[in-house]
């Protein structure tokens, strides 16, 4: 038995992969997380009539993903951590790459570093761009900054020394001094987490990882104890942001690769239910939960990736420096707030009720109106089936809320309101899809909307028609879209190394051992931790650019060595990549190769996701008032999306409901449902 839980800020997704298919969803405890996981795991044992202690005990493997370590940087809530670097660059967190988003705004000043410069500590000693030695590290200098740093009472400590991607003696040296003299203090080195040519990138993964070392380890730890205590005796997994899943002693060592642990599988599932459903080449997965929404754009088999991901507003946030999954995300779900400012204006978001209080009709505390809660002022929601029946909404609370709140401020009737919640937080979502379609030359309408999350159903049509997109596709796990990618993803690992040539003059004696380095740490990881894979990949690619210029390409190899012919594709994928990234390029360049990485994949399983379980459905009225704004109060058809008849097409407006959630079809579509299980709509 497979177990796969994605820790959202409203819901915690489970599902059960046995014999069968199951769904489960309980409420996430914001300063518990793992509580939120067991009361999940609760609702699947009770489901089976089982202990809890008996149904973990039937666990072979548990892969979790959460938002732990983003939404501990985010508030603020990470280890008191130290940095400390070569003597004379001091500033590496402050300058960074120079970039602002706005470079003629001379007001707005750079934002505060990571570390702040009270803790950021200078080491005498320097090695050059070639590896030597120019001048020996002052042990003397490092035992005073070690009595700093006792005295500070640090938590963590990231060492980022120049050049140590080329030797990494001092840093070596550097973190044998610090293990001795503060063992409870967590250190990460540079050259081993990220051993990147660009220093500002190298220096702030290097520090956000320290940071995140003590909270992480607690976490998973804690996690794990708990589980064990609970009686899961299996594997533990967890989530990373390049679209796999580590164990989890191996990720508290490296936690930043956590940071996307849960949205980086939304488009490894979307990817799967598009192809499923034989869709077309371009799809937007767009996953909705209850405090953000996440979106990703997959062309072909393409998940897409990228390394300028950013903690917050580029320039003005954080880069982490490390590869991920590319999702954009927004906040912007179900339990988004409205509220009328002074001026009368209404907005959206960003701000969310989360899981407590929660939605006013959740009776759980909230006073604010949310995105959920108009849903429910308008019929889209039924008040006596959300999470199947497990949870009765007060309706009539939140119609106060909103009449309170917006209706009067605004001088509307609470429909009118209800629905201008709904469609402000819909043009939310719609610009987040349109700044990785629209603005970087795709044309959305050609895209099938994948929509995942327990929110999705509300608004994603609409979407859909917003931006006159060809289908929108709700999977049939798509309530729980992380959590589905997390059952079919892969175990993984990716190395990276330096290694600086030209195709003017290619070193291949030097790439080419290079490249064997890499597949000989991807061979050892496949044979200890990927030991039970039912297959393994070893995939290679350089980081290229052209000279002088200060962006890289990264460029697929074929094979783990390079010759003659293997340099020449290398040239002419690196320009053909360039055209697609930047609509041109400069065939008569030289290429510069800046790195080599390896990336192995442990496939856990071969076989797709079986059917979902549904328990059978209540009696119903199959017709309910609903309000759309070009109709206004109209009787609606509902329908059990497990009982509607493949490619049955029919018209909307439509309600088709499963436990987990509601999808609305707006007037003017039309829907049916797939073999698959799925529903789709044509907006």
């Amino acid at each position: 038995m497979r177990l796969a839980c994605d820790t959202g800020g409203t819901f915690t997704d489970l599902l059960v992969e046995a014999d069968d298919l199951r769904m489960y969803k309980a409420h996430t405890v914001a300063g518990d997380p793992a509580r939120g996981v067991l009361d999940a795991l609760s609702l699947a044992a009770a489901d089976r009539d089982l202990p809890l202690e008996e149904f973990l005990g039937q666990a072979d493997v548990f892969i979790h993903g959460t938002t732990h370590a983003i939404n501990a940087i985010i508030t603020g809530n990470t280890a008191k951590t130290a940095f400390l670097t070569t003597a004379g660059h001091p500033d590496v967190l402050v300058i960074r790459e120079g970039g602002r988003a706005d470079p003629f705004d001379h007001k707005t000043g750079y934002p505060k570093p990571y570390v702040p410069r009270a803790l950021t500590f200078e080491i005498d000693g320097r090695i050059d761009a070639s590896g030597a030695v120019l001048s020996p590290l002052d042990e003397g200098r490092i035992g005073e900054v070690i009595d700093q740093l006792r005295a500070e009472r640090v938590e963590a400590v990231a060492v980022c020394l120049l050049w140590s991607i080329m030797n990494p003696d001092h840093e070596l040296r550097l973190g044998a001094m610090l293990a001795e003299a503060l063992p409870d203090v967590a250190v990460t080195l540079s050259h081993q987490l990220n051993p990147s040519l660009r220093e500002y990138r190298r220096a702030s993964a290097t520090a956000i990882d320290a940071s995140l070392k003590p909270l992480m380890a607690r976490y998973l730890g804690g996690l794990g104890d708990r589980l064990r205590e609970a009686g899961f005796q299996g594997r533990l997994l967890v989530l990373t942001s390049q679209g796999g899943a580590m164990d989890a002693g191996a990720l508290a060592r490296t936690p930043i690769q956590a940071i996307n642990s849960g949205p980086s599988m939304a488009p490894i599932a979307g990817r799967a239910s598009a192809r499923a459903d034989k869709g077309p080449e371009l799809v937007i997965v767009a996953d909705t939960g209850g405090t953000t929404f996440d979106v990703s754009l997959v062309r072909g088999v393409t998940i897409p990736w990228t390394r300028e991901t950013w903690i917050g507003q580029p320039y003005s946030g954080h880069m982490t420096g490390f590869p991920s999954v590319d999702v954009k995300s927004v906040g912007a779900g179900g339990g988004s707030i409205a509220h009328v400012d002074a001026g009368g204006v209404l907005h959206v978001g960003p701000r969310s009720a989360g899981s407590l209080p929660g939605p006013v009709c959740y009776g759980r505390g909230g006073h604010e109106p949310t995105v959920t809660d108009a849903c429910v002022v308008l019929g889209y929601i039924d008040p006596d089936y959300f999470l199947g029946g497990a949870v009765k909404l007060d309706a009539a609370a939140a119609r106060a809320a909103i009449v309170s709140n917006v209706a009067e401020p605004l001088g509307v009737s609470v429909e009118r309101a209800a629905s201008a919640i709904v469609d402000l937080a819909t043009e939310n979502m719609a610009q987040a899809i349109a700044d990785i379609t629209v603005m970087q030359g795709i044309d959305p309408r050609e895209a099938m909307v994948i929509g995942g999350g327990g929110a999705a159903g509300l608004n994603t049509v609409l979407i859909g028609q917003r931006l006159g997109c060809r289908s929108v596709l709700f999977p049939e796990p798509g309530a729980a879209l992380s959590a589905a990618g997390a059952l079919i993803s892969d175990l993984g690992e990716d190395h990276r190394m330096p290694c600086f040539t030209s195709s003017a003059q290619f070193d291949f004696d030097g790439v080419n051992a290079g490249l064997s380095r890499l597949r000989q740490a991807c061979e050892a990881y496949a044979s200890e931790a990927g030991a039970d894979a039912a297959q393994t990949e070893i995939s290679f690619a350089v980081e290229a650019r052209y000279p002088a210029q200060v962006w890289d390409v990264e460029v697929a190899l074929a094979d783990g060595q390079i010759d003659a012919s293997g340099l020449r594709a290398l040239v002419d994928g690196f320009h053909a990549a360039h055209v697609a990234l930047y609509a041109t390029s400069d065939p008569s360049s030289p290429v510069e190769v800046t790195s080599l990485t390896a990336r192995v994949r442990c496939r856990l399983r071969t076989t797709p996701l079986g059917r979902l379980i549904r328990s059978a459905p209540e009696v119903r009225a199959r017709k309910r008032r609903a309000y759309f704004p070009s109709t206004g109060w109209v009787d609606t058809v509902v329908a059990s999306l497990s009982d509607l008849a493949v490619d049955s097409e029919a018209p909307g407006p439509a309600i088709v409901e499963t436990p987990f959630t509601s999808i609305v079809v707006q007037p003017g579509a039309r829907y049916r449902a797939t073999a698959t299980g799925s529903l789709m709509v044509y907006p």
